[in-house]
């Protein structure tokens, strides 16, 4: 039995291997011959990520900022958890960025 979805066909040669759910997706899709778009474009998820980390950073800065105008008002372990946080998005950050640019230095390469 042939499956075909966009440009991938897959051959199932044995028939115990045929079952009866939809592959990649609802039966529509298959009729369709579309798959439907699960997530965004990397550009995007970057661009995402970069939001957030810069979020936790803003949220942070007011965290301190209250710490030191009103003290009763927050709770130290609440600054320190956000820190925390904030300083693993930053390194995580900081890796991708490092990753992609290593990356993009062996393609450059390779040509």
């Amino acid at each position: 039995m042939d499956f075909t979805i966009g440009s991938l066909e897959l051959n199932r040669s044995d028939p115990a291997h045929i079952g009866t759910k939809a592959l990649m997706g609802s039966q529509k899709a298959l009729d369709s011959g579309k798959s439907e778009k699960v997530h965004g474009s990397f550009e995007s998820m970057l661009l995402e990520a970069a939001s957030a980390m810069n979020d936790q950073q803003i949220e942070v800065s007011k965290l301190q900022e209250k710490v030191i105008t009103d003290p009763d008002s927050v709770d130290i372990h609440d600054v320190t958890t956000a820190m925390a946080k904030a300083k693993m998005s930053l390194s995580l950050a900081q890796t991708v960025i490092d990753r992609l640019i290593s990356g993009w230095n062996e393609l450059s390469q390779t040509r």
